[in-house]
């Protein structure tokens, strides 16, 4: 397990060091606004204002703190949808970890859920909530038989973790992201908007949450 050290950041919501890495979990300048913002706002609020399933196929790379999960649940724009919701995470936190991080104060419960349910099956959450964690690279990952209407791509940063910023790692994971699906993630690198136009994706740089001057929306025409 890496060296794993709570921090506090700027919006008084904790987040992760991985002090082998040097990279954080979240931005610095608050972790709870940024995955409101990026991941919610511009991913989850945007796919569903611009056309509406009748169910939704959520899929995340990078599970970390599982604050992207407990969001999505408690978003009130989802109550009335069924939710598969499929989480990627090579390094699951101890329990030691997790039970330190505040931001979960106001529905502890579900946040405890969703880091104590069973790994690599799927698994009730809510009577129309379902969560599959897979413990597992994404290299590694065979990919499940859904169609995903939002892809939250939240992996370590380019500079950090290059191998899942590649060509190859783009495709293989919105070759699931049906017609009208979105991923979003908080980079904004130039090499990743091209990767994902060449992939068939209308790419759109979009103003950055506090502290980041842009993120990048794509979507599956």
């Amino acid at each position: 397990m890496p060296d794993i050290r709570v921090i506090v950041t700027g919006d008084g919501s904790h987040s992760l060091l991985d002090a082998g890495l040097d990279e954080t979990y979240h931005s610095r300048h608050g972790a709870m606004q940024e995955s409101e913002y990026v991941f919610i706002e511009q991913g989850l609020h945007f796919r569903l204002e611009r056309n509406r399933p009748s169910r939704l196929n959520i899929m995340e790379v990078g599970l970390g703190t599982a604050l992207n999960a407990w969001l999505t649940f408690r978003c009130p724009a989802i109550q009335s949808l069924p939710v598969q919701y499929f989480a990627v995470e090579k390094f699951p936190l101890p329990a030691a970890v997790w039970q330190q991080l505040n931001y979960a104060d106001a529905d502890r419960k579900l946040f405890e859920d969703i880091h104590t349910l069973p790994w690599n099956s799927w698994q009730p959450v809510t009577d129309r909530i379902s969560l599959f964690k897979c413990e597992d690279t994404l290299q590694h990952l065979q990919m499940p038989d859904l169609k995903f209407d939002v892809i939250y791509y939240d992996a370590f940063a380019p500079g950090k973790q290059p191998e899942m910023w590649t060509l190859n790692m783009l495709e293989k994971t919105v070759q699931n992201l049906q017609a009208g699906g979105v991923f979003v993630t908080y980079c904004a690198k130039g090499q990743l908007k091209r990767d994902l136009k060449s992939l068939g994706l209308a790419v759109e740089s979009l103003p950055g949450p506090p502290g980041k001057r842009e993120m990048v929306r794509a979507i599956r025409l």
